[in-house]
């Protein structure tokens, strides 16, 4: 397949300028890019005429509020994908399915969607929230994160089995399944997110493994 050189180096341009808060000069730019300054001048002016990018007073490059209009109109498509992956979830395993996102230290759930056959479910609400390490939605994140000296035997294994398994840490009786969505490359600033479920006592919690980590992969399609 071919590509068109100058929109590849323009997209490639946005990806090293994203991972670099501070800015990034037109020389570093340019040595990332391995392209001629003038080259990267013309790249960075293009891209600045579409408000992707800025140039600091001491001439650095940032991204700039076009990536994140951007990035606005993505969640509400994403958000509307996901809603029917999210409740067929639900229903395969009869337990309450959720969508959690990292905010600081904190696992925040984004969407919840309840089974149509279940008469008593675990109220878990849009916008509860509860450190990273506790409760399955934290822990799977944390395991999609780079392996660190310091993390907790829970991430350990939730990186081993690929997704979290708790009982009863945010709520007695209630199990929680959940895997987290492991990025693509250059993302690494992005969103973090987990999906899994939550019910109390008699989940079938192999089966319920199964078909989150089969979620969490199709979620990642999406991203």
């Amino acid at each position: 397949m071919s590509t068109l050189q100058t929109l590849d180096r323009g997209l490639r341009a946005l990806d090293v300028i994203s991972q670099a808060p501070e800015g990034i000069s037109i020389a570093d730019l340019a040595r990332e890019l391995d392209v001629h300054r003038a080259i990267c001048y013309r790249i960075v002016s293009t891209l600045e005429a579409h408000l992707l990018v800025a140039r600091t007073e001491d001439g650095r490059v940032r991204l700039a509020v076009g990536v994140a209009v951007l990035a606005s109109r993505f969640e509400p498509q994403f958000s509307r994908d996901v809603r029917p992956i999210l409740h067929t979830l639900a229903n395969e395993t009869h337990a309450t399915a959720f969508l959690s996102a990292a905010e600081g230290e904190e696992a925040v759930v984004m969407m919840v969607s309840e089974p149509d056959d279940s008469v008593l479910t675990v109220g878990y609400r849009v916008g509860s929230r509860h450190p990273l390490t506790l409760g399955a939605a934290g822990i799977a994140i944390l395991a999609t994160r780079p392996e660190r000296p310091d993390d907790p035997e829970p991430v350990r294994q939730a990186r081993r089995d690929g997704y979290s398994l708790t009982r009863g840490q945010l709520e007695r009786g209630a199990v929680g399944v959940s895997a987290g969505l492991r990025l693509p490359a250059g993302l690494s600033h992005a969103v973090e997110r987990s999906v899994g479920v939550v019910a109390i006592d008699g989940l079938d919690t192999t089966s319920a493994a199964k078909a989150v980590t089969r979620t969490a992969r199709q979620l990642e399609r999406l991203l």
